[in-house]
Order: C-alpha cells, then sequence, then structure tokens
C-alpha cells in the first residue's frame, strides 16, 4: 500500500491531524504520516508515494524521490510548480469540488443580505437609530454566474426556488449549462448588462486576469451586486474602487481581494456598500471529510490500476 505524507500545513485554522485522521478511517492499510517539523518533514517525504497539502516546493520535490501523487488541498493550482512536477513524471490532482456546497451557500447569503439591506440595518443597530429603509426583492432579479466549475454549479442550483433568471458565463458556452442562458468570456458584457447580481466562481487564468475592469463595471447596472469567490486578481481593485466611489455599482462583497490581504490604509474598507471576508468562504467543519473522500479514492484506484493517472480531479500537466 503507498505510503501518503500529511504536510503540516493547517487549513482554515483545522490542524491537519484532522485530515490524517479522515485519510487513516478510508485507507486502513497504508502509511499515514503527519509531518509536525520542518525536519521530520524532510524525512518522511523520501520514501512517500503521494504528498498531500496546501503547497510543495522544489527542495522538498528534490527530497522526494518516490513521490507519485501530489494530492493538493486547495481547489486551486496556480501557486504551485506545475512544470517541476511534470518534469518529474508526478500526478497533480486538487481539492475541486470540496467548495462547492459552503461556497455557493456563502454567495446566495450575501446576495441575500445585499438585498434585504442587513448591511444597512446593521449600521443603524450600531448608532441605534430606529429608521425605516427600502430593502428589494431578490426573486425576479437577473442573475450571472460566471465560471461554471465545482463551485459555479453549484451556486446555480442553489437558485432554484428563488424565482430569479439565471445567466452563466464559461469559457466553452457551447457546452451548455443548467441556466436560462450561457456566454463566452468575449461576449461577458451582455451576460452582466441587465444582471442585478453577480456571482465570480472562475480560475484565474490569462483569460480571467482584470475580467472586471472599469469597462464591465460601467456596463453593470448602477445597482448590481458583485460577489468574488474566485481570486482578487480577476477584479481590477483600483477600478471597482473607482466604481464604489462613482456609484456605478451598488456594492460587493469580497473574500478574496488584490492585494491580499488588503492593506490597513486600502479604500475598500471604508465604503458602506462593501463587505470583506479574510477568504474563508470555503470555511467548514466538512472540508478534511470531502477531501479525504477524493485523496482516498485515488489511492485506491492507483492501487488496483497499478498507474497513478486517470485520477479525480487530476490536472493534465
Amino acid at each position: 500500500m503507498p505510503t501518503v505524507v500529511v504536510r503540516r500545513h493547517s487549513v482554515h485554522g483545522m490542524p491537519s491531524d484532522q485530515f490524517a485522521s479522515a485519510l487513516r478511517e478510508r485507507l486502513p492499510g497504508c502509511e499515514i504520516a503527519v509531518a509536525r517539523t520542518p525536519a521530520r518533514e524532510r524525512d518522511l517525504v523520501t520514501d512517500a508515494d503521494v504528498i498531500t497539502g496546501s503547497t510543495i516546493d522544489e527542495t522538498l520535490l528534490e527530497r522526494a524521490a518516490s513521490l507519485r501523487l501530489f494530492a493538493s488541498t486547495y481547489a486551486g493550482y496556480d501557486h504551485l510548480p506545475v512544470s517541476t512536477l511534470a518534469e518529474r513524471g508526478v500526478a497533480l490532482t486538487t481539492a475541486s469540488g470540496v467548495h462547492g456546497p459552503n461556497i455557493a451557500e456563502y454567495v446566495v447569503g450575501a446576495w441575500l443580505t445585499l438585498a434585504r439591506g442587513f448591511l444597512q440595518a446593521r449600521r443603524q443597530q450600531r448608532e441605534q437609530v430606529w429608521q425605516a429603509f427600502q430593502a428589494s426583492d431578490f426573486a425576479g432579479s437577473r442573475v450571472c454566474v460566471v465560471g461554471l466549475g465545482a463551485i459555479g454549479e453549484a451556486i446555480v442550483a442553489r437558485l432554484d426556488g428563488f424565482g430569479v433568471e439565471t445567466v452563466a458565463v464559461r469559457h466553452s458556452p457551447e457546452k451548455g449549462a443548467a441556466t436560462d442562458e450561457v456566454y463566452g468570456y468575449d461576449a461577458i458584457h451582455e451576460a452582466v448588462a441587465e444582471a442585478r447580481y453577480v456571482a465570480l466562481a472562475c480560475p484565474l487564468t490569462d483569460e480571467t486576469r482584470g475580467l472586471v475592469d472599469e469597462a464591465l463595471l460601467r456596463t453593470a447596472p448602477s445597482d448590481c451586486y458583485l460577489v468574488n469567490v474566485a481570486r482578487g486578481p480577476v477584479i481590477d481593485t483600483d477600478a471597482l474602487v473607482t466604481a464604489c466611489q462613482r456609484n456605478y455599482i451598488g456594492g460587493a462583497v469580497l473574500d478574496v481581494t488584490d492585494p491580499e490581504p488588503l492593506p490597513g490604509e486600502h479604500p475598500l474598507w471604508d465604503f458602506d456598500n462593501v463587505l470583506l471576508t479574510p477568504h474563508n468562504a470555503g470555511h467548514t467543519p466538512e472540508y478534511y471529510e470531502r477531501l479525504a473522500d477524493i485523496v482516498a479514492e485515488n489511492v485506491r484506484r492507483a492501487e488496483t490500476t497499478g498507474e497513478w493517472d486517470g485520477l479525480r480531479n487530476q490536472v493534465e500537466l
């Protein structure tokens, strides 16, 4: 049975021991080792078939002579040494799908918070102001989801029953979507032109970097609410600041920013219609359980076939 090394990086403040325990339950015949110190980690990786964690560097890869799979605990992989993994013949998998249910709840909750004016209600409560204010209906709105990976699809699925018009933007619009309309990135202006609520759930690529720029923010309705659970650089931050200052948009909820973390003096902290969360939309007590399901399935598949290929969430290197 393969040897699995769990790196000592925690996720959302949850210790890696919890991840190791979940793996042991699913892979009782495997040796599951947790690297608690840098020195212990360097020793353990020399015989590891599988290493799992949020990242891995070139130095550690040099020591991992037997490595067959790096199982990332993140959905994205743009921070990893992909070319080195490919050169060494190491398979790469991600945590894609782990975040779907929880981040979808975050997005829908953010939209409802904005629609019902909960941010204003909270401000008035702090100031002990009893004054009626106008809210709006979420039902009947045009809702746009940019990116239809596991997270985007989970957002769309949770919109059933809200009575909204749904549109999606994806890299390959010919694949269709469970929405009323679907557009390619080249037609994103048409997608957001009448959208009251927009969610960014796309990967960070050359195509999506700076996707939400001044031009797009001017295309969106002035009462449009933007939620970003993708990556900070998908939005041109300076353009967003200008849009908030000049009321080009209704507001934004940002779980990711550029730069991140956001400096204390940054103007985004001070807008009444902007809500910031510290990149924790994906937090859930079930995170390691869902992740262990993916890793364990891949280890069992490799053990059965003798091949570290065709794995769940495998990245083409």
